[in-house]
């Protein structure tokens, strides 16, 4: 028989044991729950929502982003904050909406000729203010190192803005050239033809390799699909092949957006090869609509630079295999405002950061539900028409006249500050947006436009109403 002691030896080295493996299984998830993912953010420029695969194009081949949707999560109603470039960047790395840092188009707000602008816009801010708190910023008090590679547009250097490296950043807001020599004072001439788009990628593989064991941000906001259109010789030669002459479609620009799939597919390779995957959060993002122009945008309504569909529905993915199981496509409207909150909600930031969008992490982990809120877009200037057939605007002479526009469930909002009209759309039922329901739904007008005038009242939005003395009334 045991001796009764050696029994309760046994019984307190047992119980000592199942503490000290109870202990080291909470160490080791806490441990893992510290270990930061990785962040890759992909901007194409001027990507239309219809241009991929993935959301329907049977014309642009996009294999890489094909199978980076079947890996993630699909936003079918992903909005960009403003409808070109600068102000929807603006708006993404600051997290506020376009009245708080004043940047509401490119240039001047004085576009058109001036016999044609009733109201003398609000004054436009070409630079995004130092003082205005950004992702970067904040992912640095995180523990990240970041890296801008690519389109900046907001400054002349972006680590005046809280990351630690710029390549190709300026305040240019597209490429002298898509082929080396490149003539871009943050980014060494390659060889002479070396393509832009595989340059940005070769510097963008070389950072993540040696940032691997860090937690990093890789902003990866290629140049790319913006004019001056310039594809690969062989695929524009492809896509011609292809298109055959339809006006509706455009060769280099199918060139440039399969030239961008292959490099978005290098990253994604280079994530696996570097057992990193697992742990890298990858947001895949267009900064506004495709340009009407260059091709067309149907079903969607009008292209970049208009509030109409076109010119703000854009392709959305995001993907986290170590928090994000299995793949899903949501209707579900969100913005560009949005990236800020849920990236740094993602990383476990608990500071209370004044931001115009909301977290999707909730959805994006738990599938937990959103609740219906007010998408709203201000835009207090002029925008010239590009082709005025094909901008399908509210007029052939201007793509966008001040103005504001909000969307809450299926319902869109339009005011024109000019002669204060209004229109009414359900994009339910007509994602085109040609049957104004305005006068068939006044209590919905009224609704929606008190709380149009709450959020601008909240936003302090600038309204123009001062008369320009060189306008020429057409009536």
């Amino acid at each position: 028989m045991i001796n009764i002691k050696v029994k309760i030896k046994v019984v307190l080295l047992l119980a000592c044991c199942t503490t000290f493996l109870g202990c080291l299984s909470k160490r080791v998830n806490e441990v893992e729950t510290l270990v930061k993912p990785n962040i890759v953010f992909v901007l194409v420029d001027d990507l239309g929502w219809i241009d991929t695969g993935f959301t329907g194009s049977t014309v642009y081949e996009t294999p890489n982003l094909d199978v980076l949707a079947s890996e993630g999560v699909v936003f079918t109603n992903a909005y960009a904050p403003a409808s070109n470039c600068a102000p929807s960047r603006a708006c993404i790395i600051s997290g506020k909406n376009t009245p708080a840092h004043g940047i509401y188009t490119v240039g001047s707000s004085e576009r058109g000729k001036s016999k044609d602008r009733k109201l003398v816009p609000i004054e436009n801010t070409l630079t995004l203010a130092d003082s205005i708190l950004t992702l970067a910023e904040a992912l640095k008090s995180n523990g990240y190192v970041s890296a801008s590679i690519g389109k900046w547009h907001l400054g002349e250097d972006p680590r005046t803005q809280g990351f630690d490296l710029n390549i190709a950043g300026t305040h240019d807001g597209h490429p002298k050239s898509y082929f080396s020599p490149y003539k871009n004072k943050n980014l060494k001439d390659g060889e002479n033809g070396e393509y832009l788009t595989d340059r940005l990628t070769n510097e963008a593989i070389g950072f993540i390799t040696e940032n691997k064991a860090n937690p990093f941000f890789l902003y990866l906001p290629y140049y790319t699909v913006h004019t001056p259109l310039q594809g690969k010789p062989d695929l524009v030669e492809k896509y011609n092949k292809k298109i055959k002459g339809d006006a509706r479609f455009n060769a280099n620009y199918g060139a440039m957006i399969e030239s961008m799939d292959e490099n978005v597919g290098r990253i994604l390779n280079t994530l696996k090869e570097l057992k990193i995957e697992e742990n890298t959060i990858v947001v895949f993002y267009s900064d506004n609509g495709g340009l009407a122009s260059v091709s067309s945008q149907f079903p969607l309504r009008a292209g970049k630079g208009s509030y109409y569909e076109g010119g703000i529905r854009v392709p959305c993915i995001i993907k986290w295999p170590k928090k994000i199981k299995g793949s899903r496509k949501t209707n579900i409207p969100i913005s560009g405002l949005d990236i800020f909150p849920t990236l740094v909600d993602a990383v476990g930031d608990k500071h209370k950061y004044d931001l115009d969008g909301i977290s999707l992490l909730p959805f994006l982990e738990e599938n937990k539900s959103i609740e219906e809120r007010l998408l709203f877009w201000h835009f207090p200037i002029y925008l010239e028409s590009g082709n005025p057939i094909k901008d399908e605007a509210r007029d052939p002479l201007f793509r966008t006249r001040p103005g504001s526009v909000i969307r809450k469930g299926a319902w869109k909002l339009h005011e024109y500050f000019e002669d204060g009209a209004i229109e009414l759309y359900n994009l339910d039922e007509d994602l085109r947006e040609q049957t104004d329901l305005s006068a068939k739904f006044p209590d919905k007008v009224k609704e929606l436009y008190e709380e149009l005038n709450k959020i601008r009242a909240t936003t302090s939005a600038p309204i123009p109403n001062k008369i320009n003395p060189d306008y020429v009334s057409s009536h």
